[in-house]
């Protein structure tokens, strides 16, 4: 999110985000492992073939879900930074030191901790 606002908190924007990036999934031949979303972030784990553009793949699902969230949730434009939902950056991770239980484990964590002391007292 930009400005990291808590705009992922309501149940049903989490659902349709997750729907949303289901579909976006399948017409880049991407299987979605896992998604998971925190107050102002998602966590996506995904299996892609070699060929993939990832840039491509992020890009189109921040596009789609920015318009579509703020399309069919207008109350959460009143959390948003002028009229930006996503930030321009992200994050990828490639599997190779961890293994994907590991990964799946952290994604499934996201989000269920109330605060960052709360956190920090959870095994690793």
């Amino acid at each position: 999110m930009k400005y990291r606002r808590k705009a992922l908190t309501n149940p049903l924007v989490v659902d349709f985000l997750k729907t949303k990036i289901h579909n976006i999934s399948e017409t880049f031949d991407v299987e979605v492992l896992n998604i998971e979303c925190d107050k102002d972030h998602f966590h996506l784990l995904f299996s892609a073939k070699p060929s993939l553009d990832i840039s491509k793949y992020i890009n189109t699902i921040k596009t789609i879900t920015s318009r579509e969230i703020r399309k069919n949730f207008p109350e959460v434009k009143t959390m948003l930074w002028k009229d930006t939902f996503w930030s321009r950056s992200y994050f990828i991770a490639l599997i190779g030191q961890v293994t994907l239980d590991i990964l799946k484990q952290y994604v499934e964590n996201q989000g269920k901790y109330a605060s960052d002391e709360e956190y920090k007292d959870q095994p690793n």
